[in-house]
This record gives structure tokens, sequence and C-alpha cells, in this order.
């Protein structure tokens, strides 16, 4: 049912400007019938974080940027599902148009910048739907006319641990001037000194929080020593590995789009997420758990996620082409691949090919290096 819902409602969102599209798609999930997908396989099961996922395939943030329909999400079969990303004050964001879609290229060129409603607004829904049960995680950010960033990260730490399931700091969107910057070494061991000691403050009456780290996939590998060392030494429970790209590959069809400033996502995106995922987790050396996001666009893909060393995945961008039917059919071919391989659980595949991929040359030319 869901994805002959979807099927009917694709072509009417693609002949939509895409953010008007996205808004759309808001309402219809707030106001349709309660669609639910079956159970998920007890195979697709796994305690990451310290939190039971059903199954390991996750909504990226983004798409439910001020947590309005995570329920709705939910029940359509992710594992989980990650609102935001969220500022402490409301603000409108880049002018639009800021979302392109490349269709031939199956991807997406975004320059939001950090458009949000708002801690408070979003505060106030998720600690309406506390007691709803599965797994709701907060993407977070500052603002863009912040003088103090790290302040920012701070204090949403401390407002959301109680109604989060995990936090995510987000220091890599491309689309606010200088955020970038705070995956630099010395920035960024401030940053988490402050977001750990925030996270700890709290702990005694909102739990044991989990604190990840988004980072982009465009950090030189120098640069991934130091973000994965800095993760280390403050004892961070996980990474998001990544998300999007300021690379333009030298092979898009929409070349005119590809000019537009902005984040790219999507299917041009996986060689170089997958490759970094890989980079980060031979660094991690199991110490804490990755998320791969990038290009997952099939079974086979979200496949080579886990090995290459994600422990769980995200999507987004292929939603925009392939629609909701795309969970369900991930899932079903996670399942048919522990079949083949005779495993009880995708745990056995993760990181498997993880030296095999960063032995591989850089992938170029479609990402000059």
């Amino acid at each position: 049912m869901i994805d002959v819902f979807g099927r009917l409602m694709r072509p009417l969102l693609a002949s939509l400007d895409p953010e008007d599209a996205h808004a759309l798609t808001i309402k219809l999930l707030k106001f349709s019938p309660a669609f639910a997908a079956g159970r998920d396989d007890r195979r697709l099961a796994s305690r990451v974080f310290g939190l039971n996922f059903p199954n390991p395939v996750g909504l990226a943030a983004g798409f439910d940027k001020n947590a309005e329909v995570p329920d709705a999400l939910l029940r359509l079969g992710f594992g989980c599902v990650e609102v935001g990303t969220v500022t402490p004050k409301p603000q409108r964001g880049n002018p639009r148009p800021r979302i392109f879609r490349l269709n031939a290229d199956g991807a997406i060129i975004n320059r939001l910048g950090f458009n949000s409603q708002g801690a408070d607004a979003v505060l106030k829904r998720l600690a309406a739907r506390a007691n709803a049960g599965g797994i709701v995680g907060i993407n977070v950010g500052a603002n863009r006319d912040s003088a103090d960033r790290a302040a920012d990260y701070a204090r949403l730490i401390e407002r959301f641990a109680a109604v989060a399931s995990y936090v995510t700091v987000n220091v890599s969107s491309p689309n606010t001037p200088g955020l970038r910057n705070l995956q630099h070494a010395a920035a960024l061991d401030d940053l988490m000194a402050r977001v750990v000691e925030a996270r700890e403050r709290v702990a005694r009456t909102a739990g044991a929080t989990p604190v990840l780290l988004k980072i982009a996939p465009d950090l030189s590998l120098g640069e991934l020593d130091d973000v994965v060392g800095i993760a280390r030494a403050h004892r961070i429970d996980g990474m998001i590995v990544g998300n999007t790209t300021i690379a333009r590959p030298q092979n898009l069809h929409y070349r005119e789009a590809a000019k537009q400033a902005g984040g790219l996502s999507g299917r041009p995106l996986f060689a170089l997420s997958t490759r970094m995922l890989a980079e980060t987790y031979v660094r991690v050396e199991g110490v804490f758990p990755l998320i791969g996001v990038g290009g997952i666009d099939s079974g086979a893909t979200a496949l080579a996620k886990f090995r290459a060393g994600a422990s769980l995945i995200q999507l987004y961008s292929a939603l925009v082409f392939r629609g909701l039917g795309l969970v369900a059919e991930i899932k079903r071919e996670l399942i048919a691949a522990l079949e083949r391989d005779r495993l009880d659980s995708l745990s056995e595949l993760v990181g498997t090919d993880a030296a095999a991929v960063t032995a591989e040359p850089w992938p170029a030319p479609h990402f000059a290096r």
C-alpha cells in the first residue's frame, strides 16, 4: 500500500518546485491514512549506541527539519528518524530557489542554510511524543548570526537530551558560512569538550544521551585523522559519514544546474562518501560505530556501506527519485544477502571490505582530489 501510494504521488510531486513538493509531502504525512509497514525481520535488528534499532535503515536529517512527522515516518518502515537540523533561534535560511533536482543524475543540490522553526517549536513537538516509542534523533546546528557557535551546540544538547534518542552535532553543512571551520582541530576540540560537558551536566535528569558527530566527505585524510582523534579523545558515541559535498563530479548530465552553489547529494556522492566511510572506519578501530550516508539508492549500495564500515545507514535524496517503497526494497535485499551468505546478523558484514576500499585509487576522475 505504501509503495502504491508513492507511485501515485510521485508524478505530482515531480511537477512541483522541489521545496513546494517537500512541503506538500510533509502535509500528506500529517493528514494521510496511517499506512504502516509490516514487522521487521529479527535479523535486521541491532543494538548501536546503546539503542535498539528494529532495522538499520534510517531517514537522514533534512527531511523532517522541524519534527512535524517523525511517527508517521517510523510507521512507514524506517528503523530511526533523524529530525533537524534545528537551530536555537528560528531562522529563514537562504533565499529561494535553494533546492535543485538533477534528475538524470539522481542527485540534488541544496543551499537551504539551516532553515529552522527554532528549538522551542521542535522541543514542544518532541516532548509531546516522548512516550510514543521508536528511535528519533535530532540534528543540531548553530544560528548563522551566532556570536558563539559552540555555545549554541552546548545549549541545544542541554535542551534536547531528555526528549531525543540521540543528538547529532552537525558541523559539516556547506550552506552556513564558516560552519565547516568547526571541523578544524582546535575549534573541534573545544566544541566537543563543551558538548560532552553539556551532555554530562544534564545526564542526571535526562539519562545517557548518545552524541554523534556528522562530518563532511570533503575532508582531507590529514583532517580526518584530526577529527577522528578528537572524537575518540572526547569519547563521543559515534560519527555520521557524511554530509553533502561541495565537489562536482565531472560526469554530471546537468552541467548548468551543477554550477549552483550548495551541497550535492544523491547517487554521484556514493563513491566519495563510501571511501570516506571506510577511511573513518579504519581510523576509529572499533571504538565507536558509524552511520553511513550518501548515494544509497538500492540494496547493493546499502550493503556496500555496511561492508565499508557502517553499522547503520541513512538515506534521503534517493526517496525523491525512487519513493518510499525503496525502504522496504532495501530491507528485502539485506535479508536476501544474509541468507545468501548464511549470516545471522548484519553486524557480521560491518567493515569486511574497509581495508580493500581504502586501498583502491581515489574516486577520480569523478571527484578531483
